[in-house]
Formats: C-alpha cells, sequence, structure tokens
C-alpha cells in the first residue's frame, strides 16, 4: 500500500470541511488536485471514503472511521516532526486531555489558564465527556491523558491521585439540616435526594456512603449536570449530597452548604494507559495540573452559603 501524507492531509481537510473547493484552499491545492488525492487513496485503500453529490460531501462509513483517528495520528505526526526539529526544547505541540464534567467545570479552567501563563508554547485541548467516556478515550490513545473520579476497575490504567475532594450536604434554605454546622449523613435518612446520574464518577461514591451509614433516601430526580440539581434543590423536590468541587466559587444563591460527618472523600486522578508513557510535553501538563489541584485542594474549605 502506497498511500502518502499528503493524501491523508487531503482527505481530513475535506472531511471536516466538507467542500472540495474550501479543503483545497487549506491545503494549499486546487479542486482538480484535492478530487485526484481523494481518488488515489481509495484506490490504495480499496474503499470509497466520501460521497460526492453537486450539492454535498458525505462520509461513508468506512471515511467516518479514517478521519475519526486520523486527526489525532496527524497532530501526533505534527507534534514529533516539530520536537525533532527542536530537539532538546521539547516544548511545542498540543496536549489532548479529558475530563468529566464537574472537573472540566471547576478544575480544569485553572489548569488551562496556568498552561497558557507557564507553557505558552503547549495547546491544552480539552475533551469535557462523562467519565465513562473519559476512560475509553483514554484507553483508545485519543487522549493523552485523562482526569477522573477514581475508577471502579483500572488494571490497564496507570493512575495517580492529585486531590481529595469531600462530599458535602446541599438543602433550601430554612430547611431543618440547615440549622446545624454540619450534618451527619445518617441524618439523611428518608429525605427525598436529588442526585448526580450514574453516568458521574461520584454517584458510585455517594451511594456507598449513603448505605454505608444506614440512610435510604428514595431518589427523586437524578441529572446530568450540578447546576440542574442545584436548581431542583432550589425547587423543593429534596436535598443533594454533591462534591465540594462541584460547588460554583460564587455560592449558590437561595440553598446552604454543610459539610457531612463522617468525611467521605471522592480521589480525583490522573489516569493514562499502562502500557503507553505519555509524550515529554504531556508530562508536562501532567504535572501542571497536578500542581494546579493541589494547591486548589490546599486552599479548599467547605462554604456556608
Amino acid at each position: 500500500m502506497n498511500v502518502s501524507l499528503r493524501q491523508l492531509r487531503v482527505f481530513l481537510a475535506v472531511a471536516q470541511l466538507r467542500n472540495f473547493s474550501r479543503a483545497g484552499q487549506e491545503v494549499g491545492l486546487t479542486q482538480p488536485a484535492v478530487s485526484r488525492a481523494i481518488h488515489e487513496l481509495e484506490s490504495q485503500l480499496g474503499l470509497k471514503l466520501l460521497d460526492r453529490t453537486t450539492r454535498e460531501v458525505a462520509l461513508t462509513e468506512a471515511g467516518r472511521a479514517l478521519a475519526l483517528k486520523l486527526a489525532r495520528v496527524l497532530d501526533e505526526l505534527d507534534q514529533s516532526l516539530a520536537e525533532v526539529r527542536d530537539l532538546g526544547r521539547l516544548r511545542r505541540g498540543k496536549v489532548r486531555v479529558a475530563s468529566s464534567p464537574t472537573l472540566s467545570a471547576y478544575l480544569m479552567p485553572a489548569c488551562i489558564a496556568a498552561c497558557v501563563r507557564e507553557e505558552p508554547d503547549i495547546q491544552l485541548l480539552l475533551l469535557d465527556r462523562i467519565q465513562q467516556d473519559v476512560l475509553t478515550s483514554v484507553r483508545a490513545g485519543e487522549v493523552d491523558f485523562g482526569v477522573v473520579i477514581e475508577p471502579s476497575a483500572d488494571d490497564d490504567l496507570h493512575s495517580e491521585p492529585i486531590m481529595r475532594d469531600p462530599f458535602v450536604l446541599v438543602v433550601p434554605q430554612g430547611h431543618r439540616l440547615a440549622r446545624k454546622a454540619a450534618a451527619p449523613w445518617s441524618a439523611l435518612d428518608g429525605e427525598p435526594l436529588v442526585l448526580l446520574d450514574h453516568a458521574s464518577g461520584s454517584r458510585r461514591l455517594i451511594d456507598e456512603a449513603l448505605a454505608r451509614h444506614g440512610a435510604q433516601c428514595p431518589v427523586a430526580q437524578e441529572l446530568g449536570h450540578p447546576t440542574t440539581v442545584f436548581q431542583m434543590v432550589v425547587a423543593g423536590l429534596g436535598i443533594s449530597v454533591m462534591p465540594a468541587l462541584g460547588l460554583p466559587p460564587g455560592g449558590l444563591a437561595g440553598l446552604q452548604v454543610r459539610p457531612l460527618t463522617p468525611k467521605v472523600e471522592r480521589a480525583i486522578v490522573l489516569v493514562h494507559r499502562r502500557n503507553r508513557q505519555p509524550s515529554p510535553l504531556a508530562l508536562r501538563v501532567w504535572e501542571l495540573v497536578r500542581a494546579t489541584a493541589r494547591e486548589r485542594e490546599a486552599q479548599g474549605a467547605v462554604p456556608r452559603t
């Protein structure tokens, strides 16, 4: 098989722009040259990658499969060539990181800002996904590493805890538990709960803590994002148990937050494939995320709002 790098770059441009003329402008080729490169690539592969009509360009199933992996492969190639060109510096390129929603919202912005400030030649690209999809992306090599809540099974992953995050109680103003400085888990028994759904890495830990402390609670709503959980609590549909890191920095209007006793924490960890060491650039970002998380943990008392 004699597939050229130019053919792959032309195909990716067409797959992303869905237009031969614009793809040609992107890669510096005429439209006939783009068409010829696509035809040559399809001939080499023995597969049709694109369905082209007078109105649109659509990817075939084979085209979608190739385009899905090709962007990262070409990014890695460009990064490798840049690293060879700047041998000894190893400071310029892209690092792809996936993280689950609460971490994407309340931890990763500080990490990205630190990267812009401290590593201006590294572009940190964040993929915001539910926990299981983050782990799948790490295992598939789609990202350099992931930031997740302690996974239940990680035999094929190398993981490093970077911070501990306590669970807290969120209740409406005037609720009986708001009058306490802290609430025991057992005091939640019988209360309707509004919780993050099971796509969250935290839900398993919350369920285990409730069962361990004898709190049998009906679940009124299961939701995918903390903001929606808080609005449901404001509306009086129940109370909630949330990770402290999921609380917005500006506080929660109309709600009270109390520590839960005994303290139950979730571990936030960095993960990469056990059999694949991250690149030097990715390791620099790994260290930066770790330092930012530990600084955040050192600052973090549970707010009373």
